[in-house]
């Protein structure tokens, strides 16, 4: 004897369509897209942290020509008055307070050479795993120039808020999470629906074989099963109306409020988005008019200073004044350093925000997700053999 059967089952209601069987495949898709942005996230952060800390280094760099510059001219100052000291043009107070200046120059020269050695093994920190003796003795030599503002700098508000919706990896993650939570949504509202299905089962048996009377053969049997000689068959619909489901009413409610969290958290981060976009834009704007406030500051004491000098050489000021013009000189030059410093950095956060990281230098995503280099990255800020900023 042989049987063949079929049967079929399909849900119309509770259970219909593809979402059933796909809801966690759909899901773990999603899940795979969170981790890319969570990575990508990280990536972004590194960068970012690895920029902050390269312009830390070369105003750290540029503090370290100030103090030289500025201690080079308190030893002229101080080689000057010792010889108007000899000729008895000058006081020995005015020779005195020039050795004091170069004393405190001396000072600022050292401080400015143990920041910069600090800020030399914090970068190199950040980028090796394991500082070795020959790494801990290398010094970082600097390609790129501490950047001067431009106006192209600043983008539009408009655009660089909707390149930062598009880009930005934290907020495709609040994406994906929303994506997620309708796809639970749309399967526990479904299991509010009652159970309805459409089924039907046919069957077909072989009564041939061999046996002591017959010789027919299991062919002839199997032909029997599948002609249908001796026919099952049934059909029908089915439906099951439970009078309250609590569960699946729990399930949804949970779901939706679930839903309602995410989409507020998605809005928050849109938000806050905005927001660091517009502060990166006031950032650079302030930023730019501190940097050229800076340099005039700097042109303006360097001429004040250089006055200064001219009188003191012709007897019509005295060392004291002279030593007050280049305290000022200093102190402008500082300023000059951190405004350009922070003015780079500004840059930096203007590219986080809008989620232009990678494509400011020129990094490859799959590179960094495979942990090899195809091409080397550039600066934004290196200077191209034409003399223009590289982008």
């Amino acid at each position: 004897m042989t049987r063949f059967s079929f049967s079929f089952n399909q849900p119309l209601l509770n259970g219909a369509g593809f979402l059933s069987n796909q809801r966690f495949i759909r899901v773990a898709r999603n899940n795979l897209k969170v981790s890319e942005q969570v990575f990508r996230q990280q990536v972004v952060s590194t960068i970012v942290l690895v920029e902050n800390a390269y312009w830390d280094l070369a105003a750290q760099q540029q503090n370290v020509r100030v103090a030289e510059q500025s201690l080079s001219v308190s030893d002229r100052l101080l080689k000057d008055n010792q010889i108007r000291l000899d000729v008895g043009t000058m006081s020995p107070l005015d020779v005195t307070s020039a050795e004091s200046e170069v004393a405190a120059r001396t000072r600022d020269l050292t401080i400015a050479r143990t920041n910069l050695q600090l800020q030399e093994a914090n970068l190199k920190n950040i980028l090796s795993k394991n500082v070795s003796a020959e790494l801990d003795k290398a010094s970082i030599v600097l390609k790129d120039p501490m950047p001067e503002p431009k106006d192209s700098d600043i983008p539009a508000t408009e655009k660089a808020i909707e390149s930062a919706l598009e880009k930005r990896p934290d907020f495709r993650q609040a994406q994906v999470s929303l994506e997620n939570q309708d796809i639970a949504l749309k399967f526990t509202k479904r299991s509010l629906l009652p159970n309805a299905a459409i089924f039907g089962f046919y069957a077909g048996s072989g009564l041939q074989g061999d046996t002591t009377t017959s010789q027919s053969g299991i062919w002839d049997s199997f032909t029997q099963s599948f002609k249908g000689t001796y026919p099952e068959y049934a059909g029908g619909v089915s439906m099951t109306l439970p009078l309250r489901n609590r569960v699946a009413q729990a399930d949804s409610l949970r779901t939706q409020l679930e839903a309602n969290q995410i989409k507020i958290g998605l809005q928050r981060s849109r938000s806050q988005i905005e927001l660091e976009v517009r502060k990166a834009i006031i950032g650079l704007i302030q930023g730019k008019a501190q940097v050229e406030a800076a340099h005039q500051a700097v042109r303006l004491a360097r001429a004040i200073f250089e006055g200064e000098q001219s009188k003191l050489d012709a007897g019509a000021s005295t060392s004291y004044q002279v030593i007050l013009r280049e305290r000022d000189l200093i102190a402008a030059q500082q300023a000059e350093v951190i405004a350009v410093a922070g003015y780079s950095k500004a840059r930096v956060e203007m590219d986080r925000s809008m989620g232009r990281v990678f494509e400011s230098n020129s990094i490859e995503y799959s590179d960094a997700l495979s942990g090899t280099i195809s091409k080397m990255p550039v600066s934004p800020f290196a200077v191209t053999s034409s003399g223009k900023e590289g982008k």
